[in-house]
């Protein structure tokens, strides 16, 4: 082969190299904890593929807790995590990692608060064991607010306990008697008041507490360095949210494939509270700082744990209103 044959082919492989480089889409790790609302969101996007759409691979990783999620978060396993806002906002009022929540697109909580039986409210939850995922998670901080909402002390009134896991284990220690209370997600207490053994206390997103409880929490490093990134995944996350309340039959076909006998009444819960134009909302953010507990957090403002830049810049260039036809 000449000289000349071997420099064409060279060329012509490496231009191909470079086209597929070029094509190829970048790619964020994000982490996630619980399989319920998220999950359902995120995949809802993938099903319909958005992230394509976008030009974005996003990496879903599973954490069994918000507490493992926010150490990979500080280890810089992930880009960004949509799940336990708490324990994220808390690196930053910790002086851990700087944050930023760039989207909030669920200001509502969507849990209950199921009891055994025989207590009949909130105040025959004294002396009683309250279950949580571990110290410092999501469903940890969700806990002591409600209990602080009913006027309990949860460092007095009651015993918190770690159970680990989700909402599986912690059914299962409700029906077997193991644990008195604990936060299930809503697509699950039709399957645990089926029992018998329980009563829902409260449908949490009934009360008027405006929470932070989803949304995409990013490091102001990695939004520096990946912005044009990052606001490809904004404009999938708010197609997404688009999907979800327009096309129902996709989310709830996804919810029966995950063996939800109520699929219909959990997917109505959920969109009803999907936050169309997922900018963060200061209100609920502040509550989810206040409610934190640590002198710190309870000193911090709203406005310096929020970058809404990237949303006000799409909502600039029309997307949103394309979106919903108007």
């Amino acid at each position: 082969m000449t000289v000349s044959v071997k420099v064409f082919f060279a060329m012509v492989l490496l231009s191909k190299l470079g086209a597929t480089n070029a094509d190829a889409q970048p790619t964020l790790k994000m982490g996630y904890s619980g399989a319920g609302v998220a999950q359902s969101l995120n995949n809802t996007i993938e099903k319909a593929g958005l992230w394509q759409k976008h030009n974005v691979d996003v990496k879903a990783i599973y954490f069994n807790s918000g507490a493992l999620t926010a150490q990979a978060f500080v280890g810089g396993d992930i880009d960004l995590t949509d799940s336990d806002t708490p324990a994220m906002l808390n690196l930053k009022a910790a002086g851990v990692l700087d944050v930023r929540i760039i989207a909030g697109w669920m200001n509502r909580i969507t849990l209950g608060f199921i009891a055994r039986k025989p207590i009949k409210s909130p105040a025959e939850l004294k002396g009683k064991r309250i279950a949580i995922s571990r110290f410092g998670s999501s469903s940890d901080f969700i806990t002591r607010m409600l209990l602080r909402y009913w006027k309990l002390n949860p460092e007095k009134d009651v015993a918190i306990i770690q159970s680990g896991g989700n909402d599986a284990i912690r059914i299962a220690a409700l029906t077997a008697g193991h644990i008195d209370g604990a936060l299930i997600g809503a697509y699950y207490l039709a399957q645990i008041l089926e029992t018998g053994c329980c009563i829902n206390l409260a449908d949490l997103e009934d009360l008027p507490i405006e929470y932070a409880r989803f949304g995409t929490i990013v490091p102001v490093a990695a939004l520096r360095a990946k912005r044009d990134i990052f606001r490809k995944y904004l404009e999938a996350l708010t197609e997404g949210i688009h999907v979800f309340k327009t096309r129902p039959e996709l989310p709830i076909s996804i919810l029966k494939g995950q063996g939800l006998k109520d699929a219909e009444a959990s997917y109505k819960r959920i969109a009803k509270v999907l936050v169309e134009f997922p900018v963060p909302d200061e209100k609920a953010v502040q509550t989810t700082l206040d409610f934190i507990g640590t002198p710190k957090a309870k000193q911090a403002l709203a406005k310096d744990y929020i970058d809404n830049t990237l949303l006000q810049d799409i909502k600039r260039s029309g997307f949103i209103e394309r979106l919903y036809g108007r």
